[in-house]
């Protein structure tokens, strides 16, 4: 099979024939027909997470938001045939786990991620295990790319502000971050009602926000984030969200809260932090503020995303700002190091 194959950290992708997956008992081959390059990709280009246990073994098949058709399926499933449109979970349960028994798979005590766990999107045929457990039925309304588009990035945003943060109409969210998933979280948080304010330091970034229905923007470059979220919202955001990850969107994002909010961390750290952040304490404690994380999405919660981008309630098509082939993935992935990339980029050449 054709894939972009990780051959050594920070350097470009190699675009080579390599072997195909065989089938196990349990698994399914699926012929990936879109897949979206993200920022956990670059992450793991980059060589992060190794703080995390994340150790990639050489040569690797980076990508885990795709969405495809079915090849093959092993002796034991019996819930997908070949010929069925399907999108592939990034955060993937045993479904035997404790997690995965009260409906948490996306945190699974064995979990397994896509482009991590096992080769990836960056090749045109993905094995998936578990593929009764972890593969999900796409409607024929929801085309492959929009499909790749709800990756990690949209679906990540919709568990953190639908389940865990919970966000309701009329509540004021600050989104710290205009990256795809804090663009994700902008359209989802104003779909649902919410009064959506963006934070970046890219006016390009902040324009499409406005696009996807944030109300105000802040430029943290030009005026200090939390006064003006503070005024804006008279008081501080009901809910706050990192979706960068990194020390100042972080310390913003909780500093810009009103008393008893609520900070949502999506943004996973880099090098630079290495999963520790510096956290304003005894403001948390005197404000009542509570701390929210959340990791992907539980695979039992696609239905729903799915009938809601069908009615187009949702439209993470919105977000898809380039399509592009395999052999353009590694450039993409390299502009990431200085944040220049916009929206949602999808592989749909092979």
């Amino acid at each position: 099979m054709k894939a972009a194959v990780l051959e050594e950290f920070q350097k470009p992708l190699a675009v080579r024939e390599m072997p195909d997956p065989t089938v196990t008992s349990k698994g399914a081959i699926v012929r990936v027909e879109a897949n979206g390059v993200c920022r956990s990709d670059w992450h793991a280009w980059m060589g992060d997470w190794d703080w995390l246990g994340v150790k990639l073994p050489l040569p690797h098949v980076l990508g885990h938001e795709f969405s495809g058709v079915v090849e093959e399926v092993g002796s034991d499933v019996s819930a997908f045939k070949p010929g069925d449109r399907v999108i592939v979970p990034f955060s993937q349960g045993d479904g035997t786990c404790p997690m995965c028994q009260q409906g948490h798979q996306n945190i699974c005590d064995h979990g397994k991620m896509p482009g991590f766990s096992y080769w990836g999107g960056f090749g045109r045929y993905v094995h998936v295990p578990d593929a009764d457990v972890n593969l999900v039925t796409l409607p024929e309304s929801v085309g492959f790319t929009e499909a790749a588009a709800l990756g990690c990035r949209f679906m990540t945003a919709f568990h953190g502000m639908i389940d865990q943060a919970k966000i309701r109409p009329g509540e004021w969210v600050a989104v710290h971050g205009c990256g795809g998933v804090g663009l994700s979280a902008i359209q989802i948080a104003s779909a649902v009602g919410a009064n959506v304010i963006a934070v970046d330091i890219a006016e390009d970034k902040l324009a499409f926000a406005k696009e996807l229905g944030a109300v105000a923007t802040i430029n943290a470059k030009q005026v200090p984030a939390v006064k003006a979220i503070k005024e804006l919202t008279n008081g501080g955001a009901d809910v706050s969200v990192d979706a960068l990850g990194v020390s100042a969107t972080c310390q913003a994002s909780i500093l810009s809260l009103r008393k008893r909010g609520r900070h949502l961390q999506i943004g996973m750290t880099s090098r630079a932090e290495q999963g520790m952040i510096a956290l304003p304490i005894d403001f948390i404690v005197s404000c009542e503020v509570q701390m929210v994380g959340s990791f992907g999405m539980p695979v039992h919660r696609y239905p729903q995303l799915l009938q809601m981008v069908a009615q187009g309630v949702l439209k993470p098509g919105r977000l898809v700002t380039n399509t592009i082939s395999i052999e353009e993935a590694g450039a993409v992935l390299s502009a990431m190091s200085d944040f220049s990339n916009m929206g949602v980029t999808v592989v749909t050449n092979w």
